[in-house]
């Protein structure tokens, strides 16, 4: 079971408009980096991942799953190269993990979202799920 991290800015899909799309989930479209492109084809169903807000809040907000895997991106139009998968909301993290604290943890300090802050759809290893979820108030993660 792989683990990932999907950046949105709040103002274009929070949240709040992720868990309102309910247990059908959303596509996660609007990718345009290969990199987070071919993390999204590698996924698998009921994979989970965290949902943070960029540029706004800087934070670990949810947690969400896998629920479709990659097919064509609806906004890509015409473009073959762009996939994305579907997510569904799995719950909220109790306390929001901010960007800072993650950069303050050594235990994360080679965390994708320390070291490659630009990458929209990035891996998360299991250690790094475990000890995020447990600064969220999570002792027993979702899995």
């Amino acid at each position: 079971m792989a683990y990932w991290l999907y950046k949105s800015e709040p103002f274009k899909w929070s949240w709040q408009m992720q868990k309102d799309v309910g247990e059908a989930g959303e596509e996660w479209t609007g990718v345009r980096n290969y990199q987070a492109r071919n993390n999204m084809r590698a996924m698998k169903i009921g994979e989970k991942g965290f949902f943070y807000h960029s540029n706004e809040g800087l934070e670990i907000v949810g947690i969400t799953e896998v629920c479709a895997l990659s097919h064509p991106d609806s906004t890509a139009g015409e473009d073959p190269r762009w996939d994305c998968v579907d997510i569904r909301a799995v719950r909220d993290m109790p306390r929001p993990v901010s960007l800072k604290d993650i950069k303050a943890n050594p235990k994360l300090a080679n965390m994708s979202l320390v070291t490659s802050m630009r990458l929209s759809v990035q891996p998360v290893t299991e250690e790094e799920w475990i000890e995020v979820c447990r600064m969220g108030g999570l002792d027993n993660p979702p899995r």
